[in-house]
């Protein structure tokens, strides 16, 4: 573990451990650990190094839009390899909301989350992206660690 020091001017430390309350962290390590944790990700996947994933597109739909329903079912058939679960929630008595739990490489999962979210009639579409290394599996399968 390093340590280092910084300064703050005394409306951003009391903003900061404001925050420090509100998200139930411990310390200010843990939430500034939290802080870089994110950036450095979002700028891995903004500067294409961040070759896997794993992610989540959560997206709400009118399931009275013509064939959507099908045209979703047919995409995630036809990305079997990258969608690992799905769950399907009966908002109303129109709309739907699904979640596609997501692994492999990060331009794939892009592609495929635009496809979804393009489609007519989906709305509110979200895709959460976690770099990962990817190992190949001694036990018929592949491992994803976070980057950091």
């Amino acid at each position: 573990m390093q340590r280092f020091t910084i300064s703050l001017d005394e409306k951003l430390a009391n903003e900061f451990d404001r925050l420090i309350r509100e998200r139930g962290y411990q310390n200010r390590s843990e939430a500034m650990r939290d802080l870089l944790r994110g950036r450095l990700d979002a700028l891995r996947i903004q500067q294409a190094q961040a070759p896997f994933c794993v992610a989540s597109l959560s997206y709400v739909y009118n399931h009275h839009e013509r064939d959507l329903a099908e045209r979703l079912t047919e995409l995630q058939h036809q990305h079997h390899d990258l969608v690992v679960a799905s769950t399907h929630v009966h908002l109303d008595h129109d709309d739907c909301l699904e979640t596609a739990i997501l692994r492999g490489a990060t331009e794939d999962v892009r592609r495929f989350a635009d496809a979804v979210t393009a489609q007519r009639g989906v709305r509110h579409g979200q895709l959460n992206l976690v770099p990962v290394e990817m190992e190949g599996g001694h036990h018929h399968h592949a491992h994803s660690h976070p980057t950091t």
